[in-house]
């Protein structure tokens, strides 16, 4: 079974940079699974930062693309996020989240990934 542990987050300023990674306490093998991060800012909903499938482009959320990269080890065993220019908007608690293969029009919808780590929190002050 597939059990996210995040790690990464901290307080930075904003233009300033962080990387998030997400692996398995379990050693499951990432590569054949849709990998995404969500993020929950305080008072909003949960929302889909970035995913990927294999053999796919990644998707992004309007708002970071061109500053957050998702990506996977070769290793198969570790999924980033690699955040740059930061901005106080970005602030939240980030989330690694897994399932079979989702099919891309469905990647935004969080009830689709069956599991789910607790987070690491960013916080981007000015």
């Amino acid at each position: 079974q597939f059990r996210p542990v995040e790690s990464g987050g901290g307080s930075v300023q904003t233009g300033e940079s962080l990387r998030l990674s997400c692996v398995s306490a379990t050693g499951w093998d990432i590569s054949h699974h849709t990998m995404a991060w969500f993020r929950q800012a305080p008072g909003k909903e949960r929302e889909l930062v970035a995913a990927i499938n294999r053999n796919e482009p990644p998707v992004y959320t309007d708002s970071v693309k061109g500053r957050f990269t998702i990506s996977r080890d070769s290793n198969r065993l570790t999924l980033y996020l690699q955040m740059e220019l930061l901005k106080p908007e970005d602030t939240g608690t980030y989330i690694c989240a897994a399932g079979p293969y989702i099919p891309r029009r469905r990647l935004l919808y969080d009830h689709d990934y069956e599991y789910w780590g607790q987070g690491t929190l960013v916080t981007v002050s000015t």
